[in-house]
């Protein structure tokens, strides 16, 4: 049985809304074990001038829960 957990996290770049979600993911995964999808609940930017100067993206990462984690008592 897999139990799956869900968490809503926010990240940014300046090159383009695929960066974004690359480096959110990418940083995420450093601290978070078992990494098993993304959904892309919304994507925003700021405009400076006529130009877009960064891009911002909101992600539903799921991961999954380890059932043989032993618990620190």
């Amino acid at each position: 049985m897999d139990i799956e957990k869900h968490l809503i996290i926010t990240g940014s770049s300046s090159i383009s809304w695929k960066d974004a979600i690359v480096k959110t993911i990418n940083e995420a995964s450093k601290s978070i074990d078992y990494l098993s999808s993304v959904k892309i609940l919304e994507q925003r930017a700021n405009i400076d001038g006529n130009k877009i100067s960064e891009y911002f993206v909101d992600l539903d990462l799921t991961f999954l829960i380890d059932l043989n984690r032993k618990e620190d008592k």
